[in-house]
């Protein structure tokens, strides 16, 4: 039999939430509260396997609660359940512990496998969520992947940036020297400096670097 405690300040999303559950042999509402504070009292009292939260609520907040009942010993396992879908909730909620999220529109039996799934210690996330949240990764890794090549980027001198910012267009020696009014073996010092500040071996290195920094280039080459 798994316990679970449900946790929503509206009387009549528990109500439903019970009568749902109810038609599961092996799942038991073991205690029902209206708060975060009153689900971290509850989980104490009852030790259940699986608590089904809410995000908003008055007093303490779901996610708030759920970082307190991960924290613990024994802690059950948490899924969000909620119509507020916001991928930076989504990450708290998993970064916390959760054991996923789930919309409160989700289905009658898929909620029931997903408690019984994280009974089992499996993650829980609904197909949106998670298309959600697989977007909102890859957003991250490019943030993040912008932010370094940024930061290398800086190592440059004013025209050694100019100049890689020039190979990122794809212009030969010959065609920076003659925008910027160089000598073409200025230019190759430069081209020298760059990789040797960057640590690169090549100038297609130079040019995802400058890619990668998404800086406003110049047109590239007719």
């Amino acid at each position: 039999m798994i316990d679970v405690l449900l946790v929503d300040d509206d009387p009549v999303v528990r109500f439903g939430l019970t009568m749902m559950l109810r038609g599961a042999p092996d799942l038991r509402v073991v205690a029902e509260a209206g708060d975060g504070a009153e689900a971290v009292e509850l989980a104490r009292r009852h030790n259940p396997a699986v608590v089904l939260m809410d995000i908003r609520m008055p007093g303490t907040d779901g996610l708030t609660a759920t970082e307190t009942l991960r924290s613990g010993s024994p802690a059950p396992q948490v899924i969000v359940l909620t119509t507020f879908d916001a991928d930076a909730h989504v990450l708290r909620a998993l970064r916390a512990g959760a054991a996923g999220f789930l919309l409160k529109d989700t289905p009658p039996d898929e909620l029931v496998v997903a408690i019984r799934h994280a009974a089992q210690g499996r993650p829980v996330l609904s197909p949106e969520v998670t298309r959600r949240l697989i977007a909102r990764v890859a957003e991250s890794e490019q943030d993040s992947r912008r932010g370094a090549a940024r930061r290398r980027l800086d190592l440059l001198g004013d025209r050694e940036r100019e100049v890689a910012i020039e190979i990122g267009t794809g212009r030969s020696n010959a065609e920076i020297a003659a925008r910027h009014h160089l000598g073409l073996t200025t230019v190759k010092t430069h081209v020298s400096a760059i990789l040797t500040k960057l640590r690169l071996n090549n100038r297609v290195q130079v040019a995802l670097l400058v890619h990668d920094a998404e800086l406003d280039l110049p047109d590239g080459p007719d």
